[in-house]
């Protein structure tokens, strides 16, 4: 009995080798680079040391830091996953609207308040857009054309002279509230509606819907569509294919690295506990808006409090908080964020915005989540001043003394429903 059994798993053992043997003659042979797909190998490659890379634009002390060593872990997931979705599924010929940056894809420090979408273009091609009109106070997108090179020692990318931005709002609807428009470098013959002239180097559409009530706004649907092209989608050639793959690295590294120094950089100028203008002319930031940052460096029982004289005229302001390596600050599940519709003005007509580490139950709070520096950065969009606010480093116990006597109290139980109203309106916008 024991010689069948030992004769039955040598039989099945030579069997096997067998099946393996044919399986690995079977397989494709790999390249010199030990995979079978060009590009695959160098892709890893490229990435293997991308969180270090990272981590040398960060002071020492934060290099040595665990926590944040799997934050730049993190950062470098955040821009892989973006840039492998773009990888995947932008296509110039058969665009669609993919996101980009956000909540999960937390690079370049998003706007709390913003929706992001991309839509990749052929130069040259004439796109249609149509879909239902939204109530968001902003819906707008942007032209870009290829990346210039980027100045050594540049903090900030740079994506060459400014280009048209067309506004969904402006566009004619029908009475069930749909518009449609055509995007090209000439008019198409014979077409009477809608047209955006679209600068013929474009090659991405970007889409911003920014909001400031998050549970009323109705965010607008956009299909894009290349006209001069069938419609039908033929099989991706290899070559074509090989190119995505071998273009991904790059794409990371750059969302990855872009601003890895860039709170370090404010904190060597001397903006700590202060701001300055923040300039994005020339690197894709929307006309009419305005910036300010300053880093933000406190103990735990330490607050900010941001104060200026606000606008009396504003489409849209905000404000929101960042970490070391400029990921917004998880605004869905903390009060780290507030716009115009949040953060009301005080009966003086200054607006006043407490930033701390501990709940000082004021209604304008920024919770910094855990993270004791970082940046705070407003924007005021088509105002008609654009104040720097003063900042005044307190105790969180005495925050009430440099607050108005009308200022309002909000208890634990309450912020803990108001972040819960916030994360369930936020969830219910379109992040994907």
């Amino acid at each position: 009995m024991r010689k069948r059994i030992i004769g039955a798993a040598l039989a099945l053992g030579a069997a096997a080798l067998v099946q393996a043997k044919a399986q690995a003659a079977e397989a494709p042979a790999a390249g010199a680079a030990g995979s079978a797909v060009p590009g695959w190998n160098e892709l890893i490659d490229r990435l293997r040391d991308l969180p270090d890379r990272l981590l040398a634009k960060l002071p020492e002390p934060l290099r040595d830091d665990p926590q944040v060593r799997q934050e730049a872990a993190r950062v470098a997931l955040e821009a892989l996953g973006a840039q492998a979705l773009s990888t995947v599924g932008a296509d110039g010929d058969h665009p669609q609207f993919l996101p980009v940056i956000g909540q999960v894809w937390n690079t370049g420090q998003p706007n709390a308040d913003t929706v992001y979408r991309a839509a990749k273009l052929t130069p040259g091609g004439t796109y249609r857009l149509r879909g239902r009109a939204g109530t968001m106070r902003m819906a707008v997108i942007a032209e870009s054309g290829p990346r210039p090179p980027q100045p050594p020692g540049q903090t900030m990318p740079m994506v060459g002279p400014p280009r048209p931005v067309h506004d969904l709002n402006t566009l004619k609807v029908d009475a069930a509230g749909h518009y449609d428009v055509v995007l090209s470098p000439t008019r198409p013959a014979g077409w009477t509606g809608d047209w955006w002239q679209l600068d013929p180097t474009t090659n991405n559409l970007l889409l911003r819907f920014v909001g400031s009530d998050w549970g009323k706004e109705r965010e607008p649907t956009v299909a894009i569509e290349r006209l001069d092209l069938p419609p039908q989608r033929p099989r991706p050639s290899a070559a074509t294919l090989e190119q995505r793959l071998r273009d991904l690295p790059q794409a990371v590294e750059f969302s990855t690295l872009m601003f890895g120094d860039h709170v370090d950089a404010l904190r060597r100028q001397g903006f700590v506990n202060k701001f300055k203008i923040f300039d994005v002319s020339q690197s894709g930031g929307l006309k009419g808006q305005f910036y300010y940052e300053g880093v933000y460096d406190l103990a735990d029982d330490e607050a900010l409090i941001v104060e200026a004289k606000a606008p009396t005229k504003c489409l849209y302001r905000s404000l929101i908080l960042t970490n070391e390596l400029y990921e917004t600050t998880d605004w869905y599940n903390n009060h780290s964020s507030l716009n115009d519709a949040q953060a009301p003005v005080d009966k003086d007509g200054v607006l006043r915005i407490v930033v701390s580490a501990k709940d000082p139950g004021v209604p304008n709070w920024l919770d910094t989540a855990g993270y004791p520096t970082g940046i705070v950065q407003g924007r005021w969009t088509e105002c008609d001043e654009h104040p720097i606010p003063e900042v005044r480093k307190v105790k969180v116990a005495e925050v009430r003394k440099y607050l108005p006597p009308e200022t309002g109290t909000v208890t634990p139980a309450q912020r803990e429903q108001i972040i819960r109203e916030r994360r369930a309106a936020l969830l219910q916008r379109a992040m994907w």
